[in-house]
């Protein structure tokens, strides 16, 4: 399991139609957003690709201006350790 927190900045007139865009793909939850624009994002995936595949999405959504990741997590799989 791959962890990792993104600071996303983005046009404060697109922020609803944003967050329903990023509630829409899988493995990314919207844990806060300002008025001005700022997001506190999570992203969850399998592996490192996953993860910057979906920073990737992030990135294109309509009215990001930038997105920043602060923090990467790599955890094992509890049931693959034995």
């Amino acid at each position: 399991m791959n962890l990792s927190s993104v600071l996303v900045n983005a046009r404060p007139q697109a922020l609803h139609r944003l967050r329903e865009g990023l509630a829409a793909l899988h493995g990314i939850e919207v844990h806060a957003a300002t008025e001005d624009g700022r997001l506190i994002v999570t992203i969850e995936g399998d592996s490192v690709q996953a993860i910057a595949d979906l920073f990737a999405q992030i990135n294109q959504q309509p009215g990001v201006l930038s997105a920043a990741m602060v923090y990467h997590q790599f955890e094992p799989d509890p049931d693959e350790e034995a």
